[in-house]
């Protein structure tokens, strides 16, 4: 279990694993603060693709010399494909999206013919730290990559999420799938779905964690709640891993959490050869280097 991101920042340096990333479309100042800051903690040795000099300026700007990194001149357009490359040639092993849009990073990324693929679902992993009056990390997916998961790819994002945390050191990762109610409403996919995730995970076909739902949000995160409804759970005030029924009620939790409860983001894309650090372009320097700090660790196997 990690507490905060001080905790995920420590096993980061404290894995002897090599971790160097390329970050496409590098031309803005809290990503360069963020991937020089990374640096500076050993956490990632950064390379930057798009307009090389600007780049040079804003190392400069940071007190940095720009001869010391390896920063590849792209066009518009052409700053994530570089980035890849990087990947490909082994130069790096983890990704991150700078100033460009989310499409235009993920495009070369699903390329067949750029080897990234895994043939395996890609998600939106997020963690939250200083969630109020929660102990812990909290995760939840997928509120930024698949729009209306059917029934396979809510078990696909199930997975990816636990298979990080498996990473991290987890031993059986408890998993919650929202919905409004805990009763299974035929009316209501996303209750109907939760239950069929539930089936699947006891006949271990989604391994490795416990996941149960249909179950709402406050019952999810307060066991004194759940007991208050009647929700007979050991789990309740304790779950590793929110499930959300679609991208726009993760995206507009994750929202909540940030803007009206203080919480700190870290956020990655799993399903790829290589961790990649997705952020939105505006979030701050800080918020890119928790997402480094978690897709290092992700890098380095846990």
């Amino acid at each position: 279990m990690y507490r905060n991101y001080d905790e995920v920042v420590s096993a980061v340096r404290a894995s002897r694993v090599e971790r160097n990333m390329a970050v496409a479309g590098a031309c803005d100042g809290p990503v360069i603060r963020a991937a020089l800051h990374a640096m500076e903690q050993g956490i990632a040795e950064p390379a930057f693709t798009g307009d090389a000099q600007g780049i040079a300026r804003l190392i400069e700007g940071e007190g940095c010399d720009p001869g010391k990194f390896h920063i590849v001149d792209a066009k518009p357009g052409e700053e994530a494909a570089a980035a890849v490359e990087l990947v490909k040639s082994g130069e790096c092993n983890m990704l991150m999206k700078g100033m460009i849009e989310t499409r235009d990073m993920l495009r070369p990324v699903v390329k067949k013919e750029n080897g990234l693929r895994t043939g395996k679902l890609m998600s939106h992993v997020v963690f939250f730290g200083g969630v109020r009056n929660y102990h812990k990390l909290l995760v939840c997916t997928d509120g930024g990559m698949v729009l209306y998961p059917t029934l396979e790819e809510k078990a696909a994002i199930i997975e990816n999420a636990v298979n990080e945390l498996l990473k991290m050191g987890y031993a059986q990762p408890k998993v919650a799938v929202l919905a409004a109610i805990e009763k299974v409403n035929p009316k209501m996919r996303e209750s109907v779905d939760a239950a069929e995730l539930v089936r699947m995970n006891k006949e271990g076909e989604i391994p490795n964690c416990i996941v149960e739902g249909p179950i709402s949000y406050d019952v999810a995160m307060s066991g004194e709640i759940a007991r208050h409804k009647g929700y007979q759970s050991p789990n309740c005030g304790d779950f590793d891993v929110l499930i959300t029924p679609d991208i726009c009620s993760g995206n507009i939790l994750g929202k909540c959490l940030i803007v009206s409860c203080g919480a700190k983001m870290g956020g990655i894309i799993v399903g790829a050869k290589a961790p990649i650090v997705l952020t939105s372009r505006g979030s701050s320097a800080e918020e890119k280097f928790y997402s480094i700090a978690l897709a290092a660790l992700s890098a380095s196997g846990g």
